[in-house]
């Protein structure tokens, strides 16, 4: 559990603790402790998302961590230049062997980059169980109704009696239009659903001839289309499917079977946090899913992931061709030493010289560069890497 500074500073100081993460700055005690200390209970809330993932860990009385991760966004992209890579070997290299693309099978397939998010999902949690003793994880696991999510553009009866009526066809709008105006951009006003051709002029009542406004421009609209009106392009938003949210609603409850965690639902999420007068992001929500209420909040964190660079491929080698690079120097970019001589912590910017040098950034973000044998590792820079 959370301690102050100069309690953890003593202990360190004499033994007693060491220092096992930098950022949030952790210790663990070197000693076992007799009996079992009462301490408070804490749940962790997950609000996951397709590029963002809000936390939170919170106790009866306050708000032990909190930040935002963000995903990565490159994996579709550099699986396919993988691919382009492979078939040009192929073309080169007669006796490769043939693709082999009908011999992968898996249960349960996900593609490669949502397969890559529910990792880093799991990834986040038991990061969080190391630093802190969490009791409880909860995570929104929907937004919308999945009948909606499987036909989001339903119509007639459907829209009338079916699931997308009501607060969830809002709800489904509201993420669409990004919260805010479809017409004039303003966020943080109510908002309502309206007819981008209206029904007076044979619109129909299909989610994609819905959008969002404010009650000024609903009225200034009135019976014109989105086109006369002078924004042609929100009829092509409107026809838009919330691909992104289709996938991470098939994906949270796999997150939530694998973790074994409980869930809650977007719309209740939101009515605590109108109750509590926040603002919408998912640090907030993260919050309420933890079940905050009015606890003293903690600093955010900025989590980012790294690559770990295993295997490059590297075409700089002068008189040779392409290559895959496995073997790599022992420090690499974004990892974390400390200078012996002077006692300071340094981020690692690159090595040279064949690795026999290293180019170092300080916390004021100047260079320096200093012999490897001079520095001590405290951090590998890959993973996941929090700051504030």
């Amino acid at each position: 559990m959370p301690t102050k500074p100069a309690k953890a500073r003593h202990l360190l100081e004499k033994g007693k603790a060491e220092v096992v993460e930098r950022m949030p700055f952790t210790i663990q005690l070197n000693y076992k402790i007799k009996g079992k200390k009462n301490r408070e209970k804490t749940t962790l809330g997950i609000d996951a998302g397709y590029s963002k993932v809000g936390f939170s860990v919170v106790t009866e009385n306050k708000e032990l961590i909190a930040g935002e991760m963000e995903l990565r966004d490159d994996i579709s992209r550099k699986l396919e230049q993988r691919m382009k890579y492979r078939k040009n070997r192929r073309s080169r290299n007669t006796r490769y062997r043939k693709p082999r693309f009908d011999n992968r099978s898996e249960e349960d397939w996900l593609a490669p980059s949502i397969k890559h998010k529910k990792n880093t999902h799991i990834k986040l949690v038991e990061k969080l169980k190391e630093i802190l003793p969490i009791d409880e994880v909860v995570m929104e696991v929907a937004k919308f109704d999945q009948q909606k999510m499987q036909n989001p553009e339903i119509c007639g009866k459907e829209y009338q009696q079916g699931t997308l009526k009501e607060y969830n066809i809002k709800n489904y709008l509201l993420e669409k239009f990004d919260y805010e105006c479809a017409y004039c951009g303003k966020g943080g006003v109510p908002l309502e659903v309206e007819h981008i051709v209206p029904k007076s002029r044979g619109g129909t009542d299909r989610v994609s001839n819905l959008a969002i406004s404010c009650h000024k421009c609903n009225q200034e609209k009135s019976d014109q289309t989105a086109e006369e009106f002078g924004h042609p392009k929100v009829q092509e938003k409107a026809e838009n499917t919330l691909k992104e949210t289709a996938f991470m609603n098939q994906v949270r409850w796999k997150i939530v079977n694998e973790l074994g965690c409980n869930h809650t639902f977007g719309h209740i999420t939101k009515k605590k946090r109108i109750e509590l007068g926040l603002e919408k992001s998912h640090i907030n929500d993260a919050f309420i899913i933890a079940g905050g209420k009015n606890q003293e909040r903690a600093e955010p964190y900025i989590v980012e992931q790294n690559r770990r660079n295993n295997r490059l491929i590297q075409t700089n080698r002068k008189g040779y061709g392409r290559s895959i690079r496995r073997e790599r120097y022992d420090l690499q970019p974004g990892d974390l030493v400390e200078v012996e001589k002077k006692g300071l912590v340094h981020s690692v910017k690159g090595v040279f010289n064949y690795g026999k040098w290293v180019r170092l950034v300080n916390r004021w973000g100047e260079k320096v560069n200093s012999s490897i044998k001079e520095v001590s590792l405290l951090k590998y820079g890959a993973g996941l890497q929090f700051s504030l």
